[in-house]
């Protein structure tokens, strides 16, 4: 059973783990919702619910994977859970019941009424449920609808011929992350946002409050149990947003070698009690120009890897939280910075590990199965990606946000460029860090030109990557827009299929016969990118094996495909630039 807090971000001792056993029905004809449109003219919804739950699963793993205890894989379209709850509530407490995810829209039902709907299927939502129990007490149903092939509906890399093949995977359908729960305080913190401000040496603070009543606020940070800077504050009843701005004179940067991260406990005191949560922060600088990354003002050559956020047993949810760590120290042992998380949106405790490891993260929304060819879709679309940017924006592993992949003429028609021009400004709105707005197929507005390419031929790839002419550069895929200037990011190449014998889907790997051949194949790509002083980024295709994709450096359940000698030469070709900076 997943037991870990799902949010590093915003700790509270208090809380409630829900996971576990659920009772379960599927609900192939999707019939929750009904509208009696000829006879209810009001056009009220009405609410159909399971007469029984004939099965048992385990949240928060989905009903195809097999820690769920069900492992069905034939379509399921929509399912039903229910738990009882009971909960100690006295005056003034609210109870917040929170989940990190459900693919892909979420109705939920206390004692038989209808508590809140969410759409998308990535990012967590939360409802106050208090007014709905009775004396603490209630029964839990949630309804999940989710089709990886409705295009209003992004599904990523969940396959939409009921098998999985080439780079799709198996479905993750319903509940797929922690269900958790928090009694609270009425006047409380509901968010923070944290930007630093290294070149003055401050911390700005926005915090989002709940409650009425007049509160006094204070701030601590702290590095290793040591306070480092307070600031109490007072917010008038009904005050919903307060900023704060800390001071910190002398500080430690937060960088890949010396990932220094600082405490921030944030304590909100009224007259009727006391809410007490804890974040943290890391003082880090970022700055792209047209030749790229600088962290701290030292130039980074950024060497990521794709990372699918895949599990043998759980598909979208790892068995247990050490797994993150595993991930990001898997990927460093091979010489790795950072990683394109892929496709979906991953666990927050993976980002809080990244943090702690110092690594580089750019975070991708999972855009496949989603209809980008009218203005019209960003009325689905920019909700769910939006939550996704307000959930991770504090993080200070992400360097770089991309909110779609591979954008392909879909049905006979090409993306439309409207509706990528507002995904890019939107997310710029949000956060300042750069966004590459989709990766690679006809960039619209972009602060990275970045393109994919597999081309397994040593000479034909030096051909195209050594070098490029002034105001030009390389790009497969032809009018895929107006190249002005920005960084180049090969975000993704090489996918050599390791071992080469067997079944499995992989790209081209002729040639390549013997650990030392793949090691040679490797630097041959990495000594040309490395060469060519406008590339800034590069990103290899993948992390591990995911199903039938043999892509990976690891196998799927992350052991080793090569030795450990083997696994010393990858590492010591992949940091051939590690501490290098671009001549200015």
């Amino acid at each position: 059973m997943r037991k870990d807090y799902p949010r590093p971000e915003l700790v509270r001792k208090d809380w409630v783990c829900l996971n576990g056993e659920w009772d379960f029905a599927f609900d192939f004809a999707n019939t929750c919702e009904v509208k009696y449109l000829h006879f209810n003219p009001t056009n009220k919804i009405t609410y159909n619910f399971p007469k029984e739950f004939p099965l048992k699963i385990n949240v928060p793993f989905c009903p195809e994977s097999k820690l769920s205890g069900i492992e069905y894989t034939d379509y399921i379209g929509a399912c039903w859970y229910r738990r009882n709850l009971e909960f100690n509530i006295s005056s003034g407490k609210r109870v917040l019941l929170n989940f990190e995810a459900a693919f892909h829209t979420t109705n939920v039902f206390v004692n038989g009424k209808h508590v809140g709907k969410h759409k998308g299927g990535y990012t967590p939502f939360s409802f106050d449920i208090t007014d709905f129990l009775k004396d603490g007490k209630g029964e839990l149903l949630v309804h999940c609808y989710g089709d990886s092939r409705d295009l209003n509906q992004p599904s990523g890399k969940q396959e939409q011929l009921n098998y999985p093949y080439g780079c799709f995977y198996k479905r993750s359908t319903g509940i797929w992350a922690s269900v958790w729960a928090e009694v609270v305080e009425e006047n409380r913190v509901k968010d923070v946002h944290i930007i630093t401000d290294c070149d003055n040496g401050k911390v700005n603070i926005a915090l989002d409050l709940a409650g009425n009543a007049e509160k006094k606020v204070t701030l601590i940070a702290s590095l290793n149990g040591t306070e480092v800077t307070k600031e109490t504050l007072t917010a008038q009843g009904g005050t919903a947003k307060l900023y704060a701005r800390l001071n910190i004179e002398k500080f430690s940067y937060w960088d890949l070698e010396n990932p220094v991260l600082y405490d921030l406990d944030i304590t909100v005191k009224t007259e009727h009690g006391e809410d007490h949560v804890r974040s943290y922060f890391g003082m880090r600088k970022l700055e792209t120009d047209s030749k790229g990354l600088k962290l701290n003002g030292k130039r980074v050559f950024q060497r990521l890897v794709l990372d699918q956020g895949y599990y043998p047993d759980g598909l979208y949810t790892a068995p247990d939280e050490d797994c993150y760590e595993k991930d990001v120290a898997l990927s460093k042992a091979m010489g790795f910075n950072g990683a394109r998380l892929h496709q979906k949106v991953f666990e927050r405790r993976f980002y809080y590990e990244a943090d702690k490891q110092g690594y580089l993260v750019w975070a991708e929304y999972p855009s496949w199965g989603f209809d980008y060819t009218r203005d019209s879709s960003l009325l689905y679309y920019l909700p769910e990606w939006t939550e996704a940017v307000e959930r991770d924006k504090n993080h200070p592993c992400i360097v770089g946000w991309c909110p779609m992949n591979e954008n392909w003429d879909l049905l006979g028609k090409r993306q439309c460029d409207d509706f990528m021009k507002q995904l890019y400004l939107e997310t710029k709105r949000l956060d300042g860090r750069p966004v590459i707005d989709v990766s690679w197929n006809f960039h619209v507005m972009t602060d990275y030109w970045d393109v994919h390419d597999y081309t397994q031929d040593l000479t034909e790839f030096s051909k195209r990557f050594s070098q490029f002419d002034e105001g030009k550069v390389f790009d497969p895929c032809e009018n895929q827009g107006e190249y002005g200037g920005q960084p180049y990011f090969l975000s993704e190449y090489g996918g050599l299929k390791w071992p080469i014998e067997g079944e499995g889907w992989g790209y081209n790997t002729e040639g390549v016969t013997s650990e030392e051949d793949f090691v040679e194949r490797l630097k041959g790509f990495v000594s040309v990118l490395y060469s060519n002083p406008r590339i800034c980024a590069a990103c290899y295709t993948q992390l591990y094996d995911v199903q039938q994709e043999c892509n990976g450096l690891y196998y799927y359940d992350r052991s080793k495909k090569f030795s450990q000698k083997t696994i010393e030469k990858i590492a010591e070709v992949m940091r051939a630039t590690a501490g290098y900076e671009r001549e200015e």
